[in-house]
């Protein structure tokens, strides 16, 4: 709720609009000489005060919470300087230049909460309920887990869950910026504030409240603010040793030069304002967009590391391949038959969610073979799956995780692997009661667009490294196909978390997977990259960016917006500079005055504020 009541604030902008037309029509009338000298003076004098209280009190705030290098801080040393002098025209057009900054940073932000709420307003307020074959429509705050919900052609989804009964065709872009309507069927996964754009569903609620996805990228989005880039933490010591600096060098001037108009004028020049804004600005604006696209980058920071990367390492399975590969044999010992063999297989395979074991029970299901459970399964993750069924303890997994049970393997069934092996297909063998009974191979596809993508990132200059828990064959054949010249096979989980370390000995390293069994992998990583991750907590708890969408075209636009904000940053210095060098030559070479540097400053600061807003998605 605390997020909610945040958003439904009032944006604060239009109080600093109306202050700077007021700052605006007191300097027209100022310059113009519209009013009487006693008049126009009171005038001035008040509008200063009216304008630099509010600046005074935030600098106050900030030197309390420690934060003394503060825009509010910088530009109070403008205004003492100029409220010492009697200067009131100059403090207008310093609190004129506060304020328009305050105000493009106030509606960056207010355009980012207007995307957020946007998604709260795909919310449906109430939702049709079955219970007991009766359907009541209740407000969706109501629904529990397990509740029965029916959503039927063109109503939104109120919560995550399983589909139960029914097909339809569901608009996933208000998460996934993916714009094609998706087919779903029984057992397939929804979330909530997707769009059922023709069908009906029967949906088992799995997820509410907090806990949906739509509210866990709402609070990304939210806290990514917090997440200072680098950047823009070296701004922040920069004004630490800038303010210092200004302090020291006006001293010196006014010393040397015994005039405060002077010193005034190179203050007006030089206060750094535009910087403290414009960067943040950058940064939130590009986190914004990247939401609005199905990028959730979980703060500035680690957009900034990710412009650093020089290493991909992406796990294979889900995210270079489709993840759901096709059976295309299987293959029987002596005394066994094939049926027998698919028996037993799908029984252990049935309560694994490995992407091997799935495939197995598609082939099953199309076989016309009924489902079996066992009594009990032991599922080792990344090796295989011991289960017991009417006393028989049936093993499904790789040639490891047999040898690791002391069960042999005939040379019959090792000769009709190798040649499954050197076509690219994965093998998984089933055991029963010790001894080997047969084996399925299965393929996976890599996506249609992976080799593009990989041709893409090369031409970033990223090395690409692949990490797979198949053989060598398997891991080879794959390789070839997506053009890959670097890759680890026969890695468990904890494999690829220790080749990660090693990599990142030398190299700033990027891992991308698809969040579920990859998730220690992705969060030892300089940045840790989910795909697919709509409905997944644990991409999205896991990684520091999540692609909503199982899109790897994606990953080369993310990296380009994170190079391009942190160029924009930089050029962010770089117009201050110059502005500041010609600033202060015009002020020392006696083309401009005091008025004349704030009036000055009031138009450069815009500079690197709008440069900042070139920020954008590729």
């Amino acid at each position: 709720m605390n997020i909610i009541n945040k958003i439904k604030e009032q944006p604060i902008y239009i109080r600093d609009i109306s202050l700077s037309a007021l700052l605006i029509i007191v300097l027209v009338l100022h310059f113009t000489k519209i009013l009487s000298g006693t008049f126009d003076w009171w005038l001035l004098l008040v509008t200063s005060i009216v304008g630099v209280l509010p600046i005074f009190i935030s600098a106050v705030k900030s030197v309390k919470e420690g934060e003394w290098a503060s825009m509010d801080m910088l530009a109070s040393i403008a205004l003492l300087f100029s409220l010492l002098s009697g200067e009131w025209p100059s403090a207008i057009f310093i609190t004129l230049m506060i304020t328009s900054a305050r105000i493009l940073d106030e509606l960056n932000e207010a355009k980012a909460k207007k995307s957020i709420t946007g998604l709260l307003k795909l919310r449906p307020e109430n939702a049709k309920v079955e219970k007991d074959g009766v359907i009541k429509i209740i407000p969706v705050e109501q629904i529990q887990i397990g509740d029965v919900i029916i959503v039927d052609n063109s109503e939104r989804i109120p919560i995550d869950g399983k589909i139960i009964f029914g097909e339809a065709t569901v608009d996933e872009s208000s998460l996934t910026g993916e714009s094609l309507p998706i087919e779903k069927t029984v057992g397939k996964k929804v979330s909530s504030s997707t769009l059922v754009t023709s069908g009906s569903l029967k949906i088992l609620t799995e997820k509410i409240g907090k806990d949906t996805t739509l509210e866990k990228i709402i609070a990304l989005v939210q806290d990514a603010r917090e997440e200072k880039p680098e950047v823009e933490n070296l701004g922040a010591l920069f004004g630490k040793v800038y303010l210092i600096s200004i302090f020291v060098a006006s001293i010196i001037i006014l010393l040397v030069s015994k005039n405060i108009y002077l010193v005034l004028a190179v203050v007006l020049v030089v206060c750094a304002d535009d910087v403290a804004v414009a960067i943040p600005i950058a940064y939130l604006r590009a986190i914004s967009i990247a939401a609005g696209a199905g990028i959730i980058v979980k703060g500035g920071k680690h957009l900034e590391a990710l412009r650093s990367v020089d290493t991909i390492v992406f796990d294979k399975t889900g995210t270079l391949t489709i993840g759901k590969p096709i059976v295309s044999v299987v293959e029987a010992a002596e005394d066994f038959d094939a049926s027998e063999v698919l028996k037993y297989g799908s029984i252990a395979a049935i309560r694994s969610t490995h992407p091997l074991a799935k495939s197995l029970i598609i082939y099953a299901a199309e076989k016309n073979l009924p489902e079996i459970f066992p009594d009990s399964a032991d599922i080792v993750g990344g090796r295989g799956v011991v289960a017991l069924k009417d006393g028989k303890k049936i093993i499904l997994g790789n040639k490891t995780f047999l040898d690791s049970h002391k069960i042999s393997i005939s040379e019959d069934l090792l000769e009709k692997v190798s040649i499954r092996s050197d076509l690219g297909e994965s093998v998984s063998y089933i055991s029963v009661d010790d001894k080997t009974v047969g084996f399925f191979a299965a393929a996976d596809q890599q996506k249609e667009n992976a080799v593009h993508i990989i041709k893409k990132l090369e031409k970033l200059g990223i090395n690409i490294i692949m990490l797979t828990g198949d053989n060598d064959k398997v891991a080879t054949a794959m390789a070839a196909k997506l053009g890959i010249k670097k890759f680890y096979a026969n890695l468990l989980p904890e494999d690829k978390v220790s080749r990660i370390k090693e990599l990142q000995k030398t190299n700033k390293v990027a891992m991308v997977g698809d969040g579920v069994n990859d998730a220690s992998a992705l969060s030892i990583s300089n940045v840790g990259i989910a795909m697919g991750a709509l409905g997944t907590d644990g991409a999205i708890e896991s990684a520091e960016i999540v692609l909503m969408h199982d899109d790897l075209a994606a990953i080369p636009k993310i990296i380009k917006m994170a190079r391009t904000v942190h160029q924009i940053a930089i050029q962010d210095f770089w117009i201050w500079g110059i502005t500041n060098v010609l600033g202060l030559t015009l002020v020392f070479g006696g083309v401009i005055g005091h008025t004349g540097a704030a009036a000055y400053n009031f138009i450069s600061d815009f500079f690197p504020l709008f440069n900042s807003l070139r920020a954008k998605i590729k």
